[in-house]
């Protein structure tokens, strides 16, 4: 009986029903305006009741956290941790993002000090077999100057970092390699979004490709 219970214990335990632990890290800094904040806070949640972002979110058990960032100190969770597992907390959390306030206005881009605010967050999260912090922005860090030390810290935590680069419309790649040499983590990607009027779409694509499980 004896030999029995320590062979049970010794079994590896079930799998975390929730596969991805996800923070939208969304920028309201002073570059960003009244307009594009609602059009950043809209696409973000007409993105979730996408039918396939939905199907994905279902069926990962997914569980979300929005984060608003500006300049150094300023962060603030406007969306606690939600598990995404059925369509009507997903129309409840998409409701919230669409009509809540920004945290911040008029201040610099702290781009180090979003990362390791979203990195505090997954003390708190349900258990997921993925950590992913997923960032916007449309601006370069001009505050703190941490970007690279905070990913570093998020690469040593195990959890990824993807972004969205919002470009001006036209040809520059500014910002697209900003995120691409010093924000998102090995193996990460960056979806470049053409003005913010490209935003919905490209949040659309960057949640799909993110909550697709890794090939085995």
């Amino acid at each position: 009986m004896r030999t029995l219970a320590l062979c049970l214990s010794l079994l590896p335990g079930p799998a975390p029903a929730c596969e991805v632990a996800l923070v939208l890290a969304i920028d309201v800094s002073g570059s960003i305006d009244a307009g594009e904040y609602r059009i950043q806070s809209t696409g973000t949640a007409n993105a979730l009741q996408d039918p396939a972002v939905t199907e994905a979110l279902i069926a990962g058990q997914v569980a979300l956290t929005v984060l608003h960032w500006s300049g150094s100190g300023q962060q603030a969770v406007v969306l606690p941790w939600t598990q995404m597992d059925n369509t009507a907390a997903i129309t409840r959390a998409a409701q919230h993002i669409r009509t809540v306030p920004r945290a911040f206005s008029g201040s610099d881009t702290a781009v180090g000090q979003a990362i390791d605010a979203s990195l505090t967050l997954f003390a708190t999260a349900p258990a997921c077999t993925r950590n992913i912090i997923d960032i916007s922005g449309d601006g370069p860090e001009n505050s703190g100057n941490t970007a690279r030390a905070a990913r570093s810290r998020a690469t040593a935590a195990g959890v990824a970092i993807n972004a969205i680069a919002i470009e001006d419309v036209g040809q520059s790649t500014a910002i697209t390699r900003f995120y691409q040499t010093w924000v998102i983590t090995p193996g990460g990607f960056v979806i470049p979004s053409r003005g913010l009027a490209a935003y919905p779409q490209a949040i659309r694509a960057k949640l799909l490709r993110e909550l697709e499980k890794p090939a085995s």
